[in-house]
């Protein structure tokens, strides 16, 4: 069963310990190598972000494509694709609709698949101690987007990708973006050539002015695409480091994760981080009535309408799953 929310001296307590506590970064870190190609692309799509403050670059239109495109793009790439499919194999579905997810996911400048997954399940696995990739224990910045800047030997070796995420390299296309990097790059400056275009042709078919369609197609650029990286981008980030740092516990983990209630708002549900630590399998991260998990409802949709299965419920629905199997086969067996 859940535990009862802590009281307030208890969260005080909790958080006197996350401040206490200090770790140094992993050991595979080389200080001083910068990893250009993340830190480059990080820096240029954050600058282009900031057109938005541009007055004339905004549009109806570019807004409401950046809102669609965090919702649809951001959430169906990263929680539900990345994360919960093929990171914890938390549900399964057809093929196409999986590599659908992860195309989603790179349209949001995220990285490939295998190097997603065996971050994760790394981090999983040495969850804010030492070799956590990007524990906040080390300093914020480091876990939010510093982890990322600076190279770390452990996690680009060929070796920690077979070992983390064997499974995923199983897969041709997945193995070709491993392999030719390039392809990812290519699919995001495809989808944001795309909006422009689309921008162009209708700002200019229903105005007859080819200055309209300029304004409305870099606007979709702008707000639709460079917008919606960046804040997909910071959501993603506050996973790692605000929902270690923040929040209440309902279960004792070994790590510091925490349930963080902004977070969880803004991320559909990946917020309820410390439920998440205690089952990583389960496709819910809802244990109370108020933890609303839109991820888990969206997968749930899917199930409904027969493109998901082997959806997995929470630990304890599993223990009691596995109770009422086991207690006939006993009697039968008494008997």
């Amino acid at each position: 069963m859940v535990t009862q929310l802590p009281s307030s001296a208890n969260m005080l307590e909790g958080t006197q310990t996350v401040a206490r506590r200090s770790l140094l970064r992993p050991k595979a870190v080389v200080t001083g190598v910068v990893r250009w190609d993340y830190a480059a692309s990080i820096v240029v799509i954050h600058l282009l972000a900031m057109c938005v403050f541009i007055p004339w670059l905004f549009s109806w239109a570019g807004l409401v494509a950046m809102v669609l495109g965090v919702n649809v793009f951001g959430q169906l790439g990263v929680p539900i694709g990345y994360h919960r499919l093929l990171t914890h194999r938390s549900f399964c579905v057809p093929r196409w609709l999986e590599r659908s997810f992860v195309v989603m996911a790179l349209c949001c400048a995220q990285d490939t698949p295998a190097r997603w997954v065996s971050w994760h399940r790394k981090h999983h696995q040495h969850s804010d101690e030492q070799d956590d990739p990007h524990s906040p224990l080390v300093t914020f910045f480091w876990s939010h987007v510093g982890w990322l800047l600076i190279d770390n030997r452990e996690t680009l070796r060929a070796s920690a990708y077979d070992k983390y995420a064997r499974d995923i390299l199983r897969d041709p296309f997945y193995m070709h973006l491993e392999k030719h990097r390039s392809t990812a790059a290519l699919i995001y400056l495809g989808h944001a050539l795309l909006f422009f275009l689309v921008g162009l042709a209708v700002g200019w078919s229903t105005t007859g002015r080819a200055i309209a369609g300029l304004q409305l197609a870099l606007s979709l650029l702008v707000w639709g695409v460079l917008l919606r990286t960046v804040y997909v981008w910071h959501i993603t980030w506050a996973v790692n480091s605000l929902t270690h740092l923040f929040g209440y516990r309902n279960f004792p983990t070994a790590d510091d994760s925490r349930n963080n209630w902004f977070v969880a708002f803004i991320t559909g549900g990946e917020g309820w981080h410390n439920n998440h630590h205690h089952d990583p399998t389960s496709a819910s991260v809802q244990r109370r009535w108020y933890e609303f998990d839109l991820n888990y409802y969206f997968i749930s949709a899917l199930k409904w309408v027969r493109l998901a299965s082997d959806v997995v419920p929470p630990k304890h629905l599993r223990a009691h799953a596995s109770a009422a199997v086991v207690a006939p086969a006993t009697i039968a067996g008494d008997s």
